[in-house]
């Protein structure tokens, strides 16, 4: 089979791998849809390895990896100590794509990104799912609601099932004002889940054409922080008080300065973006507000598929944060276009 790789200096290679065979424990997916996600552009613009080094410098990876970790598909061959009454060859499934030891508390509660021992990174450490087939371990696979496409799928397996699990963690309910930071792919899905869950959602961010697409996905209003204050406005549209909560989807130090101080008293904020840093008045931002910030990097395995069935139960209309759909062979041309980070979510789509 051929597989995408990053050599570097935002080129695209399709190289040919074996088609893998399942360990015991393992699975073999036809994949059906493979995201693109922005975190993933640093690898494209600096090479596998060396974006390797920065993200996880305490891995290695040996030989050209296939990229991709938004896999969703078919279950297409199972090994051999895999409960089958579990997984059957045919399910629809994602992957939450990441492997740990099993064993530690964070691996059981599903956090296996948060192994205490080191945790796999499909797509990143180990291979992805810009691919036909691909081979994980079977405990990584999350069953999909038929309800739900494979793209939608795929989208749960990153960047819309971190959207879902901040929310989730900052207990967001209808009777709350929610302000997103940033309006890409995350962003989106911000917005949607937001919005169904009952709140006034408010959508920031400087491109004119995601701040021109927000009312689709449920925004009641959106600012264009090129143009004006996102506090000031945000404070405007509440009376004065700030937003209840926020969320940063963003890794840019203005959008996290902005997301913390758009708050009321008692605000809490969950910063979602990789990378970048942020800098805050310990006094002003936070005790004397008494506000909350947290960090939520992705999500369990447990969380995925509740999100996948919010998904299904509520009609999250997921695909339309699409605006572009290729095939494998359209590789280089789909991150040149996923580069410029002005549309709305990619995906590779197998037949």
């Amino acid at each position: 089979m051929r597989g995408v790789v990053f050599p570097g200096d935002r080129q695209v290679e399709l190289m040919s791998f074996d088609d893998p065979t399942p360990g015991p424990d393992d699975a073999v997916l036809e994949i059906k849809a493979s995201g693109f996600c922005g975190s993933d552009l640093r690898f494209y613009r600096e090479g596998h390895m060396q974006a390797l080094r920065w993200n996880y410098p305490d891995k290695a990876a040996e030989g050209p990896i296939i990229g991709g970790h938004e896999p969703c598909g078919i279950v297409a061959a199972l090994g051999k100590s895999v409960n089958q009454k579990a997984l059957r060859v045919g399910d629809r499934v994602m992957v939450h794509h990441y492997d740990g030891c099993r064993h530690c508390d964070q691996c059981r509660t599903g956090w296996s990104q948060l192994c205490e021992y080191g945790s796999t990174v499909y797509g990143q450490t180990a291979h992805g799912a810009h691919a036909p087939y691909m081979k994980v371990p079977a405990n990584t696979l999350v069953h999909l609601p038929d309800e739900v496409s494979f793209s939608a799928g795929a989208a749960i397996a990153c960047g819309t099932g971190t959207a879902y699990s901040a929310l989730v963690r900052l207990d967001l309910s209808a009777r709350d004002t929610l302000a997103v930071f940033g309006l890409g792919p995350v962003g989106q899905s911000a917005v949607q889940f937001g919005a169904a869950m009952g709140a006034k959602v408010i959508a920031v961010d400087i491109s004119s054409q995601r701040i021109a697409r927000a009312p689709e996905f449920g925004a009641i209003h959106a600012i264009d922080s090129n143009k004006v204050d996102p506090v000031q406005a945000i404070r405007e549209l509440t009376g004065g008080k700030g937003v209840s909560l926020a969320i940063d989807c963003t890794n840019a130090l203005a959008a996290r300065q902005a997301a913390v101080r758009s708050t009321m008293t008692w605000g809490k904020i969950a910063l979602v973006g990789v990378g970048g840093e942020v800098t805050l008045d310990v006094m002003q931002d936070l005790v004397l507000k008494q506000r909350t910030v947290l960090g939520s990097w992705t999500f369990s395995s447990v969380i995925m598929g509740a999100c996948a069935r919010f998904v299904a139960d509520h009609g999250i209309d997921v695909d339309k944060q699409f605006t572009h759909r290729w095939s494998l062979d359209d590789g280089v041309k789909a991150y040149e276009e996923f580069d410029k980070q002005t549309s709305g979510k990619a995906v590779f789509i197998f037949n």
